[in-house]
């Protein structure tokens, strides 16, 4: 059943695929993650050494695209191959690996920021004050800035671009006036002076959310995205080859890409597979008709999944 499932993603999905990672590489803002795989039979290398899942997904404003990539490392050589051709807003963690990644402006993400105090505050002894602690105050900038994007989810790019020139850039100079202030009179190894590291060594990659409106506050956009990926992982543990793991990332981004445009994963995949066969594949804008957004899908396609208890 297996080969079978790779040999079905070899023959008629990777071309698909390829079809959907060109719509993505027109963006000109994506997120991105990754996450690690167990991949028993990899070529010359140990099995207990780690792969990776790497996730790529478009902006709240752009097609809903998300494409999943099995790699065998987390070198940034990988991002750098996938991406070629992008070029716009990289909104990612502050993993090096994407500095690699060319002709493109890296966004940071204020929800990993803030982790670090929310993590500072839990090691507080019961008996502490937490409004009187630094931690408190920081996310209190945090609170702020969370509460304004919430207002401008509905706006325009262009509009939540000068929206948060207005109203966020104060907070946000206000947030770095406090972290110059504060940092001198902590410890740098403690939790919060690795909170406060973190900002400051981040302080390029997250103020560029001011150049563009349809970048994000945060890269959680592209945490949930592949949380399916990590529970799927929790039940079957690994993947048997490279082949299964390149074949999984497919369909997880064929099946994730549907459900993100409304579609109902099943019948979308039995609808592709009866049309694949038929379709020319070397005439240009062959796929076109099976794209997650075309008017022509038929109406089955748009069945409403049920809810599961």
């Amino acid at each position: 059943m297996s080969n079978w499932i790779i040999k079905a993603s070899e023959l008629w999905l990777e071309p698909f695929f390829e079809r959907l990672k060109a719509e993505l590489l027109k963006e000109t803002f994506i997120q991105a993650d990754e996450s690690p795989l167990r991949v028993l039979t990899k070529d010359g290398q140990p099995t207990n050494s780690k792969s990776y899942m790497w996730l790529y997904k478009s902006g709240a404003s752009g097609r809903k695209i998300a494409l999943y990539e099995y790699q065998p490392s987390r070198n940034g050589k990988h991002p750098k191959n996938f991406l070629e051709g992008f070029s716009g807003f990289l909104q990612t963690d502050d993993y090096a690996g994407y500095n690699s990644v060319e002709n493109i402006i890296r966004v940071g993400c204020f929800a990993h920021a803030r982790r670090y105090y929310t993590d500072a505050l839990k090691i507080l002894p019961k008996e502490a004050v937490v409004e009187s602690t630094h931690a408190f105050a920081a996310l209190e900038y945090f609170k702020k800035m969370f509460y304004l994007e919430s207002k401008w989810k509905e706006l325009s790019s262009k509009e939540r671009q000068n929206m948060r020139n207005i109203k966020l850039k104060p907070i946000l100079e206000a947030y770095l006036s406090w972290l110059q202030e504060v940092q001198p009179r902590v410890v740098k190894k403690s939790k919060l002076g690795q909170a406060i590291s973190y900002s400051l060594s981040n302080w390029e990659l997250l103020s560029n959310v001011l150049k563009d409106g349809q970048c994000e506050l945060s890269n959680n956009g592209a945490e949930r995205q592949i949380k399916p990926f990590v529970i799927g992982r929790k039940n079957y543990l690994f993947c048997k080859s490279p082949h299964g793991a390149r074949a999984s990332a497919i369909i997880y981004s064929i099946v994730e890409t549907s459900k993100m445009n409304g579609l109902n994963p099943f019948y979308y995949l039995k609808y592709i597979f009866e049309e694949l066969p038929n379709t020319k594949l070397t005439n240009p804008g062959a796929l076109d008709h099976l794209l997650p957004w075309s008017e022509t899908l038929p109406e089955e396609c748009r069945t409403p999944l049920k809810s599961q208890k």
